[in-house]
């Protein structure tokens, strides 16, 4: 029997990122996919899978409802269930894990974040990987317990809630002046942070915004931005309120001067939520 994995998310982008590397993982998997919760909760029921991956923020049924009816109603209550989540605060994540998380993955997340995940409920199961995916063997200490016990947390990509209120966010260097010319695209007055996997976050000036992506400009960091490396942009307004936390991906970068010393670089990030709460949010201030 092939080994059955749900994978629920709104941004298609994400979905097929962890598709992809699933594949790598387990001979003959066989991955069921919804972009919400209420559709996933039907083929729950159809197919019970024996481990789901669900984005917690989700329309129509969100992640901590799916899981809720999941321990509560379904016919199997104790499928593995590890949440997906663009927010890493310790209130969050605590929150979830009473709720009956398995173990939880914060966007934006690396190939070998997932496979470290996966693999540890997958052994849990006796499900065996393919050849050379499993993760490295080094000891090390489970997520969940680090949130529950009094043990000192490895170091880890930074986890914000507001980012915009953090000094830790702001970078040291100078902020890049915005186009003196008026882009065109939406009037965004705020401010905006870009978190990329295994990268110190990139506080942004915003140079143009719509509903679909938002162009910004940045100081050169030593880990320059890919193009389609995923990513997660907290928006906030001018008095520095959060507004949105978006999942996207990174449609292109460009140097600011035509030369390789330029400091500057020019970013635009393309959205892939499909949250209509998230939208209407950022509608306001545009």
């Amino acid at each position: 029997m092939p080994v059955k994995i749900m994978v629920a998310d709104d941004a298609t982008f994400v979905r097929d990122m962890i598709k992809r590397t699933l594949r790598t993982m387990v001979q003959g998997v066989e991955l069921l996919e919804a972009p919400d919760g209420a559709r996933a909760r039907v083929i729950i029921k159809q197919k019970q899978p024996d481990l789901i991956l669900s984005d917690w923020e989700m329309p129509e049924l969100s992640g901590e409802e799916l899981l809720q009816w999941l321990r509560e109603e379904s016919p199997t209550p104790k499928t593995p269930f590890i949440m997906i989540t663009s927010r890493g605060d310790r209130e969050h994540v605590m929150a979830a894990v009473q709720a009956g998380v398995n173990d939880y993955i914060s966007k934006p997340f690396t190939p070998e974040e997932l496979i470290r995940k996966v693999a540890k409920q997958l052994k849990k199961l006796n499900i065996s990987l393919k050849p050379g995916s499993d993760p490295d063997k080094k000891v090390q200490q489970d997520s969940l317990s680090l949130l529950t016990s009094g043990a000192t947390k490895p170091k880890a990509k930074p986890a914000v809630v507001n980012p915009f209120a953090s000094p830790q966010a702001a970078s040291a260097e100078p902020k890049a002046k915005p186009a003196a010319k008026k882009a065109k695209g939406g009037n965004f007055e705020g401010r905006a942070v870009l978190r990329l996997a295994g990268k110190a976050p990139l506080e942004c000036a915003v140079r143009e915004a719509s509903l679909q992506a938002l162009g910004v400009f940045l100081i050169r960091p030593d880990q320059i931005p890919c193009v389609f490396d995923q990513a997660v942009v907290d928006l906030a307004d001018k008095n520095e309120q959060l507004i949105a936390t978006i999942n996207a991906y990174i449609h292109s970068v460009q140097a600011v001067e035509p030369n390789a010393a330029s400091r500057g670089i020019k970013v635009v990030v393309r959205f892939v939520d499909n949250d209509p709460a998230k939208m209407e949010a950022l509608s306001l201030h545009l």
